[in-house]
């Protein structure tokens, strides 16, 4: 049974977890302008190439996802990063160092399943 909040809640899932994301990928920016070979390469795929990957998951996707814009889509590139996130790049450190990258991942494997809601672009 639907609940009369359940699109303002996926409303402020989606701008919360996909905000505070944002706070991590927008300084990557600067990297990006100014030392793409600096970045970490956990996949093995080029420096450059994983900073425009993580990018992707971190900036252009809460963007999307923000605006309810192909969110199940845009949740895609967040669920990925944050995968490498946990998984790769903070596989051998404790619960407590990966745990953001977890609850970031859960967040958005949420909203791949559920969507944007009523409140979003993709509605209108």
């Amino acid at each position: 049974m639907k609940n009369k909040f359940n699109d303002l809640a996926l409303a402020i899932l989606r701008v919360g977890f996909s905000g505070m994301l944002l706070t991590h990928g927008v300084p990557k920016i600067k990297i990006l302008l100014e030392n793409p070979g600096g970045f970490s390469d956990p996949l093995g795929v080029g420096n450059t190439v994983s900073l425009i990957l993580a990018l992707i998951g971190e900036v252009v996707a809460p963007i999307f996802i923000i605006l309810g814009l192909k969110t199940r889509i845009a949740a895609i590139p967040a669920i990925g990063t944050m995968a490498v996130a946990a998984f790769i790049v903070h596989a051998q450190d404790s619960f407590g160092t990966k745990e953001k990258a977890l609850l970031y991942l859960i967040g958005f494997i949420v909203i791949a399943l559920v969507g944007a809601g009523k409140y979003s672009v993709d509605k209108k």
